[in-house]
């Protein structure tokens, strides 16, 4: 039996399967009655690391003025530019599986994928993602930016459990690992 931390994704989508739209709006989801925090607050609390793409962090940067959001956190963010650290976050330039496998051999709480839609489609290319927590809003989009993007990859999950926050529905997978011989 491991020990070893796992990679969970936690984020929210709009029915039928965006994380913004095109102009990476997240206006549809803020129209949408929750209850409380939506379980952000106890997630928050199960994880000491944070993993996003430059993307992500720029957006955050933009539309989230003020105090870094994932402050007392190990927050790293994938590039593929040269950028110098801040105070808050480490930019990181390495090959994904061997810095996210170095990462989970660490001892801590779980690390969290917060996006974007690039990285995490190389997340699941590669097999790292241990749990995806998909808080489902009722909405839809129509187009936008995909949460899982075409590719050549074929996951199993298996249900650990469902919730509900007023309007939004909270799905808890665990991914199937293939056992090696």
């Amino acid at each position: 039996m491991s020990n070893q931390r796992k990679l969970v994704l936690f984020i929210a989508t709009s029915l039928d399967g965006y994380i913004a739209t095109q102009n990476e709006s997240l206006d549809w989801l803020f129209n949408v009655e929750g209850e409380g925090d939506n379980g952000y607050s106890e997630f928050y609390e199960t994880v000491d690391t944070i993993l996003m793409g430059k993307k992500t962090y720029d957006w955050i940067m933009k539309h989230e003025p003020g105090e870094f959001p994932y402050i007392n956190k190990e927050c790293y963010v994938f590039t593929r530019s040269h950028v110098e650290d801040t105070k808050d976050v480490k930019f990181v330039n390495e090959d994904i599986v061997s810095f996210t496998n170095k990462l989970k051999k660490e001892k801590g709480k779980n690390i969290w994928i917060v996006g974007g839609g690039d990285l995490l489609h190389s997340f699941i290319n590669k097999k790292l993602i241990d749990e995806l927590i998909l808080t489902v809003a009722p909405s839809l989009i129509g187009k936008g930016i995909p949460l899982f993007k075409e590719g050549n990859y074929q996951t199993e999950l298996s249900l650990i459990g469902t919730r509900h926050f007023n309007q939004f529905v909270e799905l808890h997978y665990e991914v199937k690992k293939e056992i090696s011989q």
